[in-house]
């Protein structure tokens, strides 16, 4: 019973998640940054010897690292030496783990956002490309004559490729 019962839930969840309003790139990044001032110990490290030396040191075995916790609580002077008590030793490792969870859901979350980026590129390029086959085929009667400039840049320009690093100003829409 409990099995059908959380399965409603899910629908319900999952129905009130499809309708309730999509959020704009400008909110998102507004929550975001706001998010981010409020997580402990943000950082952006930068790829130097002493940020690898610490990845390296941060894959010390679990097992290793709980029996070291295990010698701080059977000894004040170990205790007093690393300047952690063996309970605070734990709750930093506890609360690792649940930040690490935080990690994997913004790295789904991240994925997914891309992934949505790709399906809307893809989408304007299809479009983008159907618009010059259409316009290069219509420049051949002459009442269509006036789309005759666009196809010639669009011809001198690369179809497939990185993207410019500073946008066409030609190609930039009319600042409003």
């Amino acid at each position: 019973m409990s099995i059908i019962k959380s399965s409603n839930n899910k629908n319900t969840e999952t129905t009130a998640a499809t309708t309730a309003p999509m959020v704009t790139p400008d909110e998102v990044l507004e929550q975001l940054r706001a998010l981010r001032q409020r997580i402990p110990e943000f950082v952006q490290l930068p790829k130097t010897r002493e940020t690898g030396v610490m990845r390296k040191r941060a894959r010390l075995n679990v097992a290793f690292a709980r029996e070291a916790f295990g010698a701080v609580g059977a000894s004040d002077l170990v205790q007093e030496v690393i300047g952690n008590s063996a309970e605070e030793l734990h709750q930093a490792e506890d609360e690792m783990a649940r930040w690490t969870i935080v990690e994997s859901e913004l790295s789904a979350m991240l994925s997914g956002v891309a992934a949505g980026n790709l399906v809307r590129r893809e989408r304007i390029a299809r479009a983008a490309l159907q618009a010059y086959n259409v316009s290069t085929q219509l420049v051949k009667q002459e009442e269509y004559a006036y789309l005759l400039p666009h196809v010639e840049r669009m011809k001198r320009l690369p179809k497939f490729g990185r993207r410019p690093s500073k946008p066409d100003p030609e190609l930039q829409p009319p600042a409003a």
